[in-house]
């Protein structure tokens, strides 16, 4: 079974955390506790909820890039939305896409066996599951709904009508009236009636039928208040769009997009890197640019997909690469028919005709081919514009495009096709781990800065991803002192404005700045590095606003280029390796990781009686309510019909009641026996020494399974500060043979393609000089109050230190591409670390002094004790903002002198 990847679990976790929260504290507060930060020329703010589009639904969109696999996080997303926003295991949705190709492409996706997307409805429904298109759905029976998760995909096309009497969607359908029994007054006010013009439209339909519940599709979903998904949601925002689905009432509305729109609630924001972290695309995309013609970028293309082949024969895996051609249109020099015959002549290129397919809107040479079987010979496709929505071969590896990258249109599309990565697995060859893209040359436009523009446009790159993203396979790379390579500062940045300069360009930056009037202003050669004097002269006589912030933008676009050039993990050079804390365990030294400390603790869900004391289900009146650790759910029984319910006999027994919590509560470090037993007891009390009924708990059992998670996670937490008390006297790096990589028998280094930076990414004045990766995260220039941030005068007192080689800002909460330290409670993630000139390591905790309490003090403890037992290779160093009248730039660099190996 395909598992969720890290980024899928986060997104799932932020959709999960909000409708829970939703439910308990309402949206605004909601959205404010789990709503990303954002930030934009030093300033940082969380953005408010925008309830213009859809009103009190709540909405919300989840960001990832082309390639990230948001069907089938989608798939998960309407499994976790029925259990925490609808308490139900079989949830109504509806699925909206936006064309009919990829309605295809999803019905199938969501229907075929083995396919990932069906497999995380099953591992979420079992067999339980219809799906269905929206001609299908009349043959869904009532006793389906409720036990069966129905899923409706359509186009969002299939709704959008002004004249409701025109669409088989909002149509009369006598088949679905069985559906519309035993309605309650609340449900007929929110459903449409038969209408004069109905009548008139539907022959079949009488005058006795005019003001009845309809029993029309639109209106059974509107009874059933669906989760909708919007996929590719920044096709589909429309007011018309908006108004479709505010009156089908949903649940809730989860957007999935790359490229979402500024009036998109965004709830859950992933960068690419975190894609070619979890090994769901190749990166980067190695560019080469042609321009002495078409042909010869044919050619190179051709021997750069050959190369591949060979490669491929090399991987575990079975890999046939594939090259992708856009042609230019019938018009164009390299059209179609003639790129064919030179692929195919004795003059051209001689390929095999059997290899090649043409996909275009006269032939569909792709339909019906499986092109990853081993058996298919296609190896090259010829298309002009994007292929058929929805067509996915991760063996597409090689990209030529023939036309203008500046205005040739879909390039991004047939971009994404070329990123995805085989079987989501890193592959054993380092050239297949790469995507490939040959271009000819443009007089107006970079190749490089077209393909960045189209992959932060259109992809949902972040800028300075899309910068490193693509690897010129002409750069130079001069060797530097210490034997790693280097490129080249670009030879100019070229900076446009909307007026000409008039001041006298400064002695300092006579050699580096050239002035070229144009129509429209001026345009600015810089060459060398964008200083923020350079910034200063180019900004100087712009008044603030949308110029002024044009130019500001561009001077950034520039300065990301060069960042994602010069930071060391471009470059390839590596990052001293930084040991690991270990203890001996079974006769072993072993990492101290949380499953380590809770074995050493003796975890055991029996160690303390059993109880739920953070579970309460009160009914009294017309309001029935939950309460979850002081998170109440409140129901209001009188408007549903369902007062008292918890007084009657559930038809559940106590058996089923804990089969339920089992599969919602499985951990991997609890057997499923021990769990089970467990799950029983604490039934028995919750109903024999709680008095709660049988029925409240089967009707609140994923608000219980949610008290039951924290319970045990409680009860894990406990032994694990049993097992780090225990064995901290114990804690060692562990030293090893001289033959070990860098010396450590465990050890976490630092990889050149795998930072998992979130945004708000740096973005101040002062430019680093030293970190390994181009881009930092989560560190702000200053404060709200102007005043620089103490993080950040933490971090420039490391990047300027003479001894330091280069650093990392640490990103919190990521045990496998971040350094950490154990401590009794949690992961500790230092702020800094730093690889000095020497070949020690230095890690920097900085602490506020209005932050220093008990825990800084553990953090301390266990810092030191990683420092000490390295043999002086590791130093260790809390922060404070004066330390008896030593700043932070004092404190690093006695701590870096003072222990000098």
């Amino acid at each position: 079974m395909f598992a969720l990847k890290d980024y899928q679990d986060k997104g799932l976790a932020a959709l999960d955390g909000f409708f829970y929260k939703l439910r308990t504290i309402g949206l605004d507060a909601a959205w404010r506790a789990f709503a990303p930060l954002q930030e934009k020329n030093g300033r940082r703010w969380q953005a408010n909820y925008d309830p213009a589009a859809l009103g009190e639904v709540p909405a919300v969109c989840v960001r990832i890039p082309t390639g990230g696999g948001k069907t089938f996080l989608a798939a998960h997303a309407v499994a976790h939305a029925g259990k925490t926003l609808r308490d139900t295991a079989a949830p109504v949705a509806l699925w909206l896409v936006p064309s009919d190709a990829i309605r295809s492409q999803t019905l199938a996706a969501l229907s075929t066996p083995r396919n990932p997307c069906r497999e995380a409805l099953t591992q979420h429904f079992g067999e339980r599951v219809r799906v269905c298109a929206l001609d299908d759905l009349p043959t869904v029976g009532p006793q389906e709904v409720g036990s069966s998760a129905v899923i409706i995909v359509a186009t969002i096309q299939s709704f959008n009508v002004k004249d409701k009497t025109i669409r088989t969607v909002y149509s009369f359908d006598e088949a679905l009236a069985p559906h519309f029994q035993g309605l309650t007054p609340q449900q007929e006010n929110r459903l449409g009636k038969v209408t004069e013009a109905d009548i008139a439209a539907q022959p079949y339909l009488t005058a006795a039928d005019l003001g009845r519940v309809k029993a029309s599709l639109a209106n059974w979903l509107t009874l059933h208040q669906p989760i909708v998904v919007v996929d590719e949601a920044h096709n589909n925002r429309t007011e018309q769009a908006f108004r479709t689905l505010r009156e089908l009432h949903p649940a809730c509305v989860i957007e999935l997009t790359a490229t979402p729109m500024p009036d998109s609630n965004v709830i859950f924001h992933v960068g690419a890197q975190a894609l070619a972290n979890e090994e769901m695309i190749k990166l980067p995309i190695v560019l080469m640019e042609h321009k002495t013609g078409w042909k010869d970028a044919v050619r190179d293309a051709i021997l750069t997909r050959d190369r591949l082949e060979g490669l491929a024969s090399k991987e575990g895996d079975y890999i046939r690469p594939v090259l992708l051609f856009q042609a230019e249109d019938v018009n164009g020099e390299a059209n179609v028919d003639a790129l064919l015959t030179h692929l195919t002549s004795a003059e051209g290129e001689k390929l095999d005709r059997r290899q090649i397919a043409i996909a275009t809107g006269e032939q569909k040479e792709l339909d019906g081919i499986p092109l990853a079987e081993p058996t298919c010979p296609i190896r090259y496709v010829i298309t002009v514009k994007a292929l058929k929505e929805g067509w996915d071969c991760p063996f597409a590896y090689v990209l030529c495009s023939l036309q203008d990258m500046k205005s040739g249109k879909d390039v991004e599309q047939l971009l994404g096709r070329v990123l995805r990565m085989p079987y989501a697995r890193a592959r054993q060859q380092p050239e297949m781990g790469k995507a490939y893209a040959h271009v000819v040359s443009m007089a107006t436009a970079r190749a490089a800065d077209a393909l960045v523009d189209r992959l932060v446009n259109n992809m949902g790159f972040e800028r300075y991803e899309a910068q490193a993203a693509i690897q010129p396979a002409q750069t130079v790379f001069p060797l530097l002192d210490d034997g790693t390579q280097r490129p080249l500062l670009p030879v100019e940045s070229v900076i446009p404005l909307p007026v000409t300069p008039t001041q006298t360009i400064p002695d300092s930056l006579r050699n580096n700045i050239e002035i070229r009037p144009t129509s429209t202003g001026a345009t600015v050669i810089v060459r060398g590095e964008l200083t923020a004097e350079v910034e200063d002269f180019l900004l100087a006589g712009i008044k603030p606003g949308k110029q002024h912030q044009a130019v500001q933008d561009a001077i950034e676009r520039e300065r990301a280029r060069q960042d994602a050039q010069l930071a060391p993990a471009s470059r390839g050079v590596q990052f001293a390796p930084l040991p690991q804390l270990c203890l001996l365990w079974d006769g072993e030294l072993q990492p101290v990781e949380r499953r380590v400390l809770a074995e050493l603790g003796e975890f055991d869900l029996f160690a303390e009686a059993v109880s739920l004391p953070g579970f309460t289900v009160t009914e009294s009146g017309t309001a029935w309510e939950i309460d979850v650790d002081g998170d109440r759910v409140v129901y209001d029984t009188a408007e549903s019909g369902q007062l008292h319910l918890n007084e009657v006999k559930a038809h559940a027994d106590e058996h089923d009641l804990v089969r339920t919590l089992d599969r919602a509560c499985r951990q991997v470090d609890i057997g499923q026996a021990a769990l089970l037993k467990w799950l029983l007891a604490l039934v028995h009390h919750l109903i024999g020494d709680r008095g709660i009924s049988l029925t409240a708990l089967v009707r609140s059992k994923y608000l219980l399974a949610e008290a039951v998670r924290r319970e045990i996670d409680r009860r894990r937490q406990v032994a694990i500060k049993g097992g780090f008390q225990k064995a901290l006297p114990g804690f060692s790096t562990a030293p090893m043979l001289a033959e070990s990589v860098g010396g450590w028998r465990h050890a976490f280094t630092f990889r050149p393609n795998q930072y998992p930076a979130r945004p708000p990414f740096y973005a101040g004045r002062f430019r680093f000089k030293k970190h390994y990766y181009p881009v930092i995260h989560d560190l702000r220039e200053k404060r709200a109050d102007g005043t620089p941030a103490e993080e950040f005068v933490c971090a420039r007192a490391i990047d300027t230190h003479p001894a330091v080689k280069h650093w990392v800002r640490n990103v919190e909460r990521d045990e496998r591409f971040s350094f950490w330290l154990p401590t009794a409670t949690d992961y500790f993630y230092p702020d800094f670390v730093a690889e000095l000139n020497d070949g020690r390591v230095l890690v920097v905790e900085y602490k506020g002094a209005h932050l220093l309490n008990a825990e800084t003090d553990e953090k301390e403890q266990i810092g030191r004790q990683w420092a000490a037992s390295s043999g002086g290779k590791c130093l260790f160093l809390l922060a404070v903002a004066n330390d008896n009248g030593r700043d932070v730039a004092t404190q690093i660099a006695d701590k870096i002198s003072t222990i000098a190996g």
